[in-house]
């Protein structure tokens, strides 16, 4: 190879090429392979046919993942230093102390596309001139991916010296470009070709990559124009990546990262609907936690919020974390989580289930939600050997419940989650599910007329308390027709009183179903019920492995001790209903028009304007500057305080007032807002 070789140190060049495996959006991109070699190879030989550089420098981490990058660095005659993940200005310092090269290039292993020729004009330029920094990228005019930035020892030192902020470290050369007493220059394109990506920071871009290679025959030296002459020829191999944006990923924090690379291999994005940052406040709540404790959460880029939110979908009654119960689950699972015995603690739980509620005599485990309701119809439709169901409330996931929705895509809607489409479900289902209104007795009547159920089943109370005797009259309408009725009170239990809240009402089910706070946080429900009942349930299959591990049952019975002994359902109901009239008072000062609903610690509101969902996203975008995961809705725990509830009123009080200013046609809502409109529903991730 025809290659200068400067003997002058003050003249010799030095690239650095940082790279590492961990990418929170898009791990292992730069050894992803097109016709067997890896994108990093890609780049190493491209930066060797340059003439005018020295040494070759590969910048990566300490960890194991990262020794695949030095074994590539090694076979290219590259030399090599490790350093911290997130602090990459002292990776490239402790290069530079390797070298006697004065003039250092900085390029990044997610660019194998970096031009040679392009690459050795900017080298000639910076000497020339004698710059501190020279770049083509501030700003930018060449297609993303070309990226060359080229500064001298003696800056990357004062860089090093002189940088105490963690995405100053991370992002080596921010210093450089804001520092108003170096010597810079900006290397420009006339055409501004910026928006087109050749750089691989997620999935579409690296099928762009192989489009380019491939119609390239796997030629390694092509120029750059090259490429631009393709993109103009055959766009169609570059658009699959053109929804993106330029250095996206530096806008982002790690839980936007994260929740970017989710919906690439995982379809939604995560396993629960209520947990989508969607739901809240899209591109702006942090999706993934690091840890948790008390009402606290810290993200994975470890900022700390109170949660003044769900609280873990309701589950954590408690708060999360509670060391009672942790130190129960960890003394069993020394003694080993699974076996192939049973664990005691499933029948020490069944038999306080059944004090606790002395109208039912067998009980049933599983591990979610959805299960449980599963098998109390499934037990219920064994029991009467009747096939239809009326429902009202949301019962979760399973085909028997989505069935609803094959006659009218809309018969769920109004049943807490709109926009549930029953693609997947047998459409022989059809007619097995029938839905009522809460409070609207008149409705179950005309079912129970028309078909012979098998069961009803509701919750107790979701949004407002039953009147006019309703679930006396449901009971008595399920005695009449020999129905099954069926509580599902997954979410209400414990909330109110010390068990179901049917207790409350002194309205007995044939079967009732209890999770969430059972278990705070652990994974438990429960299906207790008339034992002339339940006994079908060893007339029909219903057996899983995992419902039988020791965990579950024995972070219920710690956490039911401790909710008898704190009487924690006094506690929470006191406090939500605190947050119920705060709203209501704020919303008055305000003059905004809100609905308060649900029970008091399982409370929510809802503005009353066409305007309500991105209100309900302002509050939650602007919480989260404060540090509260905030929103419509408030599931209290007994680890919240009267004190962090006023602080929390003050400043959504401060949001009101903004919000009222838009009502009045003030100000606009879409210029307060800095990311998308929550969701109201289930709708499809893109």
């Amino acid at each position: 190879m025809d290659k200068k070789i400067n003997l002058n140190c003050s003249s010799r060049v030095a690239v650095i090429v940082q790279a590492r495996l961990g990418s929170t959006r898009f791990p292992n991109k730069v050894i992803k392979k097109v016709k067997g070699w890896s994108l990093l190879e890609i780049l190493f030989e491209r930066l060797r046919k340059s003439k005018l550089i020295d040494e070759f420098f590969l910048a990566t981490t300490r960890k194991e993942e990262d020794l695949k990058l030095i074994h590539i660095a090694k076979k290219f005659g590259f030399k090599f230093v490790q350093g911290e993940t997130d602090d990459v200005l002292s990776r490239f310092y402790f290069a530079s102390q390797k070298t006697n090269c004065k003039t250092l290039i900085r390029i990044t292993g997610d660019c194998p596309l970096v031009d040679f020729n392009l690459l050795d004009n900017a080298i000639k330029k910076f000497k020339e001139n004698q710059f501190d920094y020279l770049s083509n990228i501030d700003p930018p005019t060449f297609p993303d991916g070309l990226d060359i930035e080229i500064f001298t020892k003696e800056v990357l030192d004062l860089a090093y010296k002189n940088c105490q902020d963690i995405y100053e470290r991370e992002h080596v050369t921010l210093w450089m470009r804001e520092n108003p007493n170096l010597k810079k220059f900006n290397i420009k394109n006339p055409i501004d070709l910026s928006k087109i990506r050749l750089t691989v920071d997620l999935p579409e871009d690296y099928r762009v990559m192989a489009n380019i290679f491939n119609a390239f025959d796997m030629r390694i030296d092509m120029k750059w124009q090259e490429i631009y002459s393709l993109y103009k020829e055959r766009p169609e191999l570059f658009n699959i990546n053109d929804k993106f944006y330029r250095n996206e990923g530096l806008k982002m924090n790690k839980s936007q990262k994260m929740w970017q690379r989710a919906k690439y291999i995982i379809p939604g994005g995560n396993m629960l609907l209520s947990k989508r940052p969607e739901m809240f406040a899209p591109e702006k709540w942090p999706a993934y936690y690091k840890k948790a404790k008390g009402i606290n959460i810290w993200d994975i880029d470890s900022k700390k919020y109170k949660d003044l939110s769900i609280m873990g979908i309701g589950t954590n009654l408690l708060g999360y974390a509670n060391k009672e119960i942790d130190a129960a689950v960890s003394n069993a699972l020394r003694k080993s989580n699974m076996s192939t015995l049973n664990c005691p603690e499933e029948v020490l739980l069944a038999e306080k289930l059944v004090e606790m509620h002395p109208w039912s005599e067998m009980v049933r485990f599983a591990r979610t939600g959805g299960e449980a309701n599963a098998i109390a119809i499934r037990i219920a439709r064994a029991a009467t050997g009747r096939d239809v169901v009326a429902i009202c409330g949301y019962h979760g996931w399973h085909d028997w419940y989505l069935a609803n929705n094959l006659a009218s895509n809309s018969s769920l809607d109004k049943h807490l989650l709109p926009g549930l489409d029953p693609l997947g479900v047998p459409k022989s289902l059809e007619g097995s599910v029938k839905s009522f209104s809460y409070n609207k007795f008149d409705q179950l009547e005309k079912i129970v007329e028309e078909n012979n159920l098998a069961a009803v089943k509701m919750e107790v109370q979701r949004n407002k308390p039953p009147l006019n005797g309703f679930l006396n009259k449901v009971r008595k309408i399920c005695d009449d027709n020999g129905i099954v009725l069926i509580f599902d009170e997954c979410t209400s239990g414990f909330r109110e009183t010390f068990g179901g809240l049917h207790l409350k009402y002194k309205v007995n089910p044939d079967i009732s179903i209890f999770g969430k706070a059972l278990g705070n946080g652990y994974a438990i429900t429960s299906v207790i019920g008339k034992s002339s009942v339940m006994q079908a349930a060893q007339s029909t299959f219903i057996s899983s492995t995992f419902w039988t591990e020791r965990i579950g049952p024995t972070a219920a019975l710690k956490a039911i001790e401790i909710m008898e002994r704190e009487k924690s359902w006094d506690k929470v109901t006191e406090l939500g209903g605190y947050l119920k009239k705060g709203w209501e008072k704020i919303a008055n000062l305000n003059n905004l028009e809100i609905d308060t609903m649900g029970l008091d610690s399982l409370a929510a509101f809802a503005f009353k304007s066409k305007n309500h969902l991105k209100y309900k996203t302002f509050i939650a975008q602007e919480m989260l500057t404060h540090g509260y995961l905030g929103s419509t809705i408030f599931y209290a725990s007994t680890k919240h305080k009267i004190k962090v509830l006023d602080n929390y009123l003050e400043l959504l009080n401060n949001v009101f007032e903004k919000i009222s200013l838009c009502e009045k046609g003030l100000e606009s809502i879409d210029n307060l807002l800095e990311c998308n409109v929550c969701h109201d529903g289930f709708k499809r991730l893109n």
